[in-house]
């Protein structure tokens, strides 16, 4: 990838036009992942968890809410609740106590009581790692469902949360994408499968660190010169 830097174009005014505009697609998702693998090695969840029940219930619970915000709410409401037989028992209306402070209090303790439930009686009490079978639980659209597979299984899902959308179209990874699954499509097109888990959190954490939604860091980001974003007059 190095080879790719030598890549300038000079104007009349000696100024050097951007990589970017020659780069192709591939070149470009190539760049970018030898980029994160360099500078973020590791990378994973926020979300503090123990157990794939946990994480599960972290994850449902993050949807429009900052992991952070989650981070207080769990360690009581998982010290009283620790398996789904636990919080199958329980009603909406208690774990609603627990998780006011979380947006959609209502909502969420209805589908966490639910999906628990549904573990109990058609799962045996075991979070499937199938991510068609994950999306029968209350609360558990695709990308929770790709967490889950790819976080606590290991599997090449993509989830696609506002910040992997934001930033896949930033960075030039996706073209005009007109929604989450079309997003994750393309980027599992090109990430290689053994990637795509740790992909996902690179994508996360760049967009909530440094690739912002109001005001991205573009001063501070090492794949400003690869990206569209910047090179389309952002500089």
């Amino acid at each position: 990838m190095c080879q790719l830097a030598d890549k300038r174009i000079s104007t009349s005014t000696n100024q050097p036009i951007s990589i970017f505009l020659y780069m192709t697609t591939k070149e470009r998702y190539n760049y970018i992942i030898a980029w994160f693998s360099e500078n973020m090695p590791v990378a994973e969840t926020e979300l503090n968890y123990k157990t794939p029940f946990e994480l599960l219930v972290a994850v449902i619970l993050s949807a429009q809410c900052t992991d952070k915000r989650v981070n207080i709410v769990t360690p009581k409401l998982l010290a009283d609740y620790p398996t789904a037989e636990a919080m199958a028992a329980s009603s909406p209306e208690v774990i609603f106590e627990y998780i006011k402070s979380i947006s959609y209090p209502n909502n969420k303790s209805k589908h966490l009581v639910g999906m628990a439930q549904m573990l109990v009686t058609d799962f045996d009490s075991i979070v499937p790692s199938d991510v068609n079978e994950l999306q029968k639980l209350p609360g558990v659209g695709r990308k929770t469902a790709n967490v889950i597979a790819s976080v606590v299984y290991d599997k090449p899902a993509m989830a696609v949360d506002t910040h992997v959308f934001r930033i896949s179209e930033r960075l030039g990874l996706t073209t005009g994408s007109k929604s989450p699954l079309q997003t994750e499509r393309e980027l599992v097109t090109y990430i290689p499968k053994k990637l795509i888990s740790k992909a996902h959190h690179w994508l996360i954490l760049h967009g909530r660190y440094v690739c912002v939604a109001r005001k991205p860091k573009c001063e501070i980001c090492g794949l400003a010169e690869w990206c569209r974003y910047y090179n389309n007059g952002r500089k």
